[in-house]
């Protein structure tokens, strides 16, 4: 009972799509008995988190990455691992020590994932390390990339780097010997420190035994050495090799035993309470300060810190062995992505590329015009993030526009977009601005944003409060003659230039008369208390979004039960959600044929006999962090499709503010597919197993690599 192929041209049909032979278990009805919510058929997250990690700290192995973006691929899961502890261990952690015994899907109590993410994390820890010294060091060795340990100094570099110390290290430097008048002191997040071992008695008469030196936050983590002393033109020390060598001199009359690094990682997540705030600004800026001194969830420490006093500092911060992580090298891999960027060596890089831009808006010199031709459609980086800052631009400079409003999630510093939102407001347009204050790690940055609008008589609102604002939207309404019109860009990204080069997403420009409405609706919702009317197209969380996309899914499965064809396809960050993982569960059993590209976290397991075996799970992993959220559906040969910002979580279904907009434009559905079609034929991708684990597909002679293909298109 195979199916038509459907439209596109890609998989189709029950058990006709991947080679599944026979439909005997179905036909018997061997499903009807299966209880979907088994914990065998779901993934932890936090294992599914990790084991992310490890699909990126393999792009650091891969011989035709070039070296110093592999350098940065190491990079990337120490920063990863930085947040995963900040945030998903220290919620675990308060969770077991309140008593929690709450399981998700999996089954698992917070001490059982406690204790599972401790073996996982402490085996991914282990191997960063050894790509670091056993690839990473000697590559970077071969091309003249030296990072110089104490006994490779010659004296010459030796009298430089003393000089180091004592001018810019020493007078900043505040060693706090351990004693009743000196207890252990709160160390930042994260930050840095020593903890030196001392035989002697100090001038007044003191013998502690120990120290901590903590290394100040404003200076680099790698000293390069100049030319003048240098043997080649890229010799690097790490900051803590220069203090650890001459520690001696800021214990004058004690000897030194011992000086090892170590970090201490905190929790870092914020409490806001809905119920309690009155003022969600002040109160992200209180919480904001007492991040740098959260709980303690992690300590990093020296591999060759003896265990006496390592057990010291696991009791200092209230830490079990679990807690503990030896690290054969530099205690925080972060320190060495700047790298990159200053090693002046672009052979060793990804080759720079120059975005297109549609020739449709090349020369537009009135994107209004352009826009009223029809749909837009840019998918970062392939093509330019230009149009989007001209966009806006040219509002802010038209004298027909009366109105821009616009929501920021992360923009990052000296933000073209927000440079033309104050041009806008100078110029006397009415800008609203909804600001997202609890973008995680990024709420300082936009307390200071809120305040510079603000500052030019734009009109800033933080959304509501208890719901994060993650949608992506823009509108700008204009006369036309008698009437206003409006004009919206939403996307899948943030409005943020930097990450519009590393991320991949999708952004629409439409004046289509629902769409716009239906964004007008919601900015109301954001701002005012009163109920927004219907939405006409758009899907939008914490309201519709969920129950529509499994309506979507529900008729697929009705499709393949009456025998026609059934398909689904999405490509997202992140696929936890029970409720959807179930709903696709039953598609799969209906013959419904299920393609997901899942870049991050997944905990539907695919490929499990009666209950999964139509779904196919892919993660893409490659020079840009895939960003984008597309949802295909069949629909009995009407195509649905539409681009969202949000994945199928809990949290992006009903604790965020979340916008989804269907693609109508039948050129531009194409223009889609094609580029899904080169994902779902990745022979790069990694396929996750029925026993959740992933392996890497081999392409052989016959590779594509979907980022690539995409990149021919731009100009070099």
């Amino acid at each position: 009972m195979v199916q038509n192929r459907p439209k596109y041209g890609l998989l189709c049909g029950p058990r006709g799509c991947r080679g599944i032979v026979g439909e005997f278990w179905y036909l018997a009805g061997m499903t009807a008995n299966v209880d979907l919510a088994n914990p065998d058929f779901y993934i932890n997250r936090e294992i599914s988190f990790l084991q992310f990690n490890r699909r990126v700290l393999e792009q650091a192995k891969i011989a035709d990455v070039p070296l110093l973006e592999r350098l940065r691929f190491l990079c990337i899961t120490s920063s990863n691992l930085d947040e995963f502890f900040e945030v998903r261990v220290a919620g675990l952690k308060q969770r077991y020590a309140l008593g929690s015994t709450q399981r998700g899907p999996d089954n698992l109590t917070p001490a059982e994932q406690l204790r599972a993410i401790s073996l996982e994390a402490h085996a991914l820890v282990e191997e960063q390390y050894r790509v670091l010294n056993d690839m990473m060091f000697p590559a970077l060795e071969q091309e003249g990339i030296h990072f110089l340990q104490g006994e490779r100094w010659n004296k010459k570099q030796g009298r430089w780097l003393k000089r180091y110390f004592n001018y810019e290290l020493e007078p900043i430097l505040t060693p706090i010997g351990l004693d009743p008048a000196h207890p252990f002191p709160r160390l930042l997040n994260k930050n840095l420190t020593f903890i030196v071992t001392l035989d002697g008695k100090d001038a007044f008469g003191r013998n502690s035994g120990m120290a901590i030196v903590q290394a100040p936050r404003a200076l680099p983590r790698v000293v390069r050495l100049p030319e003048t002393h240098a043997e080649s033109p890229n010799d690097l020390v790490f900051l803590s090799e220069i203090i650890e060598t001459y520690v001696d001199d800021l214990f004058s009359g004690m000897r030194v035993s011992g000086c090892y690094q170590f970090r201490v990682t905190r929790n870092s997540d914020l409490f806001v309470d809905a119920e309690e705030v009155d003022d969600l600004l002040r109160a992200v800026e209180g919480e904001l300060l007492s991040r740098r001194f959260g709980d303690a969830v992690r300590l990093e420490l020296a591999e060759d810190c003896p265990g006496d006093v390592a057990h010291f500092l696991q009791m200092q911060f209230d830490l079990t062995d679990d807690d503990v992580y030896r690290c054969d090298g530099p205690v925080n891999l972060m320190r060495l992505n700047m790298i990159p960027d200053e090693v002046p060596r672009p052979d060793l890089k990804y080759a720079g590329f120059t975005p297109r831009t549609l020739s449709r808006i090349q020369h537009a010199s009135d994107l209004f015009a352009a826009i009223r031709e029809g749909d837009i459609l840019l998918h970062h980086p392939f093509d330019s993030f230009l149009p989007v800052i001209d966009f806006l631009r040219q509002s802010a400079a038209d004298p027909a526009v009366l109105s821009i409003r616009q929501t920021l999630y992360r923009t990052g510093a000296d933000s073209a977009v927000v440079s033309a939102l104050i041009d806008a407001a100078r110029n006397g347009k009415e800008v609203l601005v909804v600001i997202e204050l609890r973008a995680r790690f990024d709420e300082a940055a936009n307390i200071e944003l809120a305040t510079s609008l603000q500052e030019v008589g734009a009109q800033v609102v933080y959304g509501v409060v208890g719901f994060k604002t993650h949608a992506k939207m823009s509108m700008v309404i204009r006369r036309e003659g008698r009437r206003l019109a409006r004009y919206i860009h939403v996307g899948t990204g943030n409005y943020h230039t930097r990450t519009a080069r590393l991320y991949t997403d999708y952004g629409l420009f439409t004046c289509d008369p629902a769409i716009t409405r239906d964004v007008e609706q919601v900015f109301k919702q954001l701002t005012t208390m009163g109920k927004a009317g219907k939405l006409k197209k758009m899907l939008q969380a914490p309201f519709t979004l969920q129950s529509t996309l499994h309506r979507h899914i529900e008729s697929e499965i009705a499709n393949a039960e009456a025998g026609r064809p059934a398909r689904l396809i999405a490509k997202m960050n992140a696929l936890i959600d029970p409720e959807t993982i179930r709903v696709l569960y039953r598609a799969s059993q209906a013959g419904v044929n299920v393609d997901l590209i899942v870049r991050g976290l997944c905990a539907l397991k695919p490929g499990i006999e009666g209950v999964s075996e139509n779904i196919r799970v892919i993660s893409v992993i490659g020079r840009f962090l895939e960003h984008t959220r597309v949802f295909y559906f069949e629909h009995g040969g009407e195509p649905l499709m539409y681009i969202s910002s949000a994945d199928w979580m809990q949290r992006n279904f009903f604790d965020r503010v979340e916008t989804c907009i269907p693609i109508e434009d039948e050129a531009l559905r194409d223009s889609l597919m094609r580029d899904i079609k080169l994902y779902l034929d990745d022979t790069a991708a990694w396929e996750l197993n029925p026993d959740g684990g992933y392996q890497r597909r081999k392409g052989g002679r016959k590779s594509l690599i979907a980022q690539e293909r995409l990149l021919e298109a731009a100009p070099g």
